[in-house]
C-alpha cells in the first residue's frame, strides 16, 4: 500500500462526467454558447488535440477529451450515438432549450409538463451527447407512492 495524500479540489469529489468528443475544442465553444459553461482549462497535446479540458456547467465540472481511438476513447460519433443522458435543472427550461437549439443542438423531446412534476425536454448536442433539461414545478410528487399515483393518472405506464 502506498503512502500518499490527496489534495482534492473542492467540487471534484462527486461523479464527474468525462465526455469524449470529436473536436473537443468545438464542444467547449458549444457548451459555452448553449449552456453558459465556464471554461476552466484546456490541455492540448503535441498534435493540438485536447488530452484534457474542464468546463463548469450549472455549477458542476464536466471533463472533456478529444477522441483517441487507439486508447479506447471514442465519441458518440464513432459509436453511432450515446446511451447516456446528462441532466440539467434550470430556472427556465423553455429558454434553456431555445438557447441550446440556437447554438446547434437538436430537440429529441419537446418541452412539456411531465407527470413527475417537471417541465422537461431533451436535446442532442452536435457531438452526439444527450441532455435532458428540466424546471421542477412547485408541488411536484416526491415520494415513490406519489410518483406512482401521478404516473397511473397520466396513463404513462
Amino acid at each position: 500500500m502506498s503512502d500518499t495524500t490527496s489534495d482534492l479540489t473542492p467540487g471534484t469529489t462527486g461523479v464527474i462526467p468525462h465526455l469524449v468528443c470529436r473536436d473537443a475544442a468545438a464542444a467547449i465553444d458549444f457548451y459555452v454558447a448553449a449552456f453558459g459553461a465556464e471554461e476552466q482549462l484546456r490541455l492540448p497535446g503535441p498534435d493540438g488535440k485536447l488530452v484534457h479540458a474542464c468546463v463548469v456547467i450549472n455549477g458542476a465540472p464536466v471533463f472533456l477529451v478529444d477522441e483517441f481511438e487507439e486508447m479506447g476513447a471514442v465519441s458518440p460519433a464513432k459509436l453511432g450515438g450515446s446511451p447516456v443522458t446528462l441532466h440539467l435543472n434550470v430556472p427556465d427550461v423553455d429558454a434553456a432549450v431555445e438557447r441550446a437549439v440556437a447554438a446547434g443542438a437538436t430537440v429529441t423531446m419537446p418541452v412539456e409538463d411531465q407527470f413527475w412534476g417537471d417541465r422537461y425536454g431533451a436535446v442532442r448536442d452536435p457531438f452526439g451527447h444527450l441532455w435532458s433539461i428540466a424546471t421542477p414545478k412547485p408541488g411536484a410528487p416526491t415520494t415513490e407512492v406519489e410518483l406512482s399515483e401521478a404516473m397511473a393518472e397520466s396513463g404513462s405506464q
